[in-house]
């Protein structure tokens, strides 16, 4: 069945699918939200939705682990400091996956839209977010990782549009993060919260690997420009790109 949708797809749509990439995974790296133009771009080349979203996990997976990569080849991250959290994300995943299929989502499909734009006024109005300056430790590291990590990790499992955004905010406003540091440690739990939700839908037979594969190229390219944006141009760049995104996701939903 996923040969024969992958050989419908002419080679246009296909590369249609790979620009699109690109720049949701420029948008990954930097705001989170990347699924704004990836899913109803893989819905647009005819897939059903199952394996839209399954495919789409997969092309995620390339944007954060090439994002968390950069991120972690230039200090940013150190993976010591993250395994646990990454730990908690990726069992979190895995558990709100195999809650889905079992709930009604409709209630947190209503309420999303106003947490997302909460989301946007709170960098928009918070004042000292700079790229050097960090704020105060509400959270430690350990209580983080079992509790915003793995609640979080449970959401993108469970229902996924926003988590790079909840997860910067939680690093920045619970973690005691700046801006550019934040950002960098969400791509990180954003990949083991994806690659565990992409096992699960591989296990069922999902995943369309072809059109996610290419899609995968392009979100790679896109994370890697998106993540020197991060460090180069840092909050003055950052901030205004997550109001954005924030702002587009909750007309989006609320649509």
């Amino acid at each position: 069945m996923l040969l024969a949708l992958f050989s419908d797809l002419s080679l246009l749509t296909v590369f249609v699918l790979f620009l699109v990439a690109v720049i949701a995974g420029f948008i990954n790296a930097i705001a989170g939200g990347g699924g704004l133009l990836s899913i109803p771009i893989l819905l647009w080349a005819g897939l059903p939705p199952t394996v839209v979203l399954a495919t789409n996990k997969l092309q995620a997976c390339g944007g954060s682990f090439f994002a968390s990569w950069y991120f972690v080849r230039k200090g940013v991250v150190k993976l010591d400091e993250i395994k646990l959290p990454f730990a908690c994300a990726f069992l979190g995943s895995i558990i709100g996956t195999v809650v889905v299929q079992k709930v009604d989502a409709s209630l947190l499909a209503s309420a999303l839209p106003f947490l997302i734009l909460a989301i946007g006024a709170y960098f928009l109005f918070a004042k000292n977010m700079s790229d050097e300056k960090s704020r105060k430790q509400i959270l430690s590291p350990t209580i983080f990782a079992f509790t915003i990590a793995l609640t979080l990790g449970f959401y993108d499992g469970f229902f996924g549009p926003g988590t790079g955004s909840f997860l910067t905010l939680a690093f920045v406003s619970l973690g005691g993060f700046n801006l550019i540091k934040a950002t960098a440690h969400a791509k990180v739990l954003n990949f083991a919260s994806n690659i565990a939700a992409l096992i699960s839908f591989a296990i069922t037979g999902q995943v369309l690997w072809m059109v996610g594969g290419v899609m995968l190229i392009g979100q790679a390219l896109g994370a890697t420009l998106g993540s020197k944006m991060v460090l180069t141009h840092g909050a003055k760049f950052i901030r205004p790109l997550m109001v954005t995104v924030s702002i587009a996701m909750s007309v989006k939903l609320l649509w």
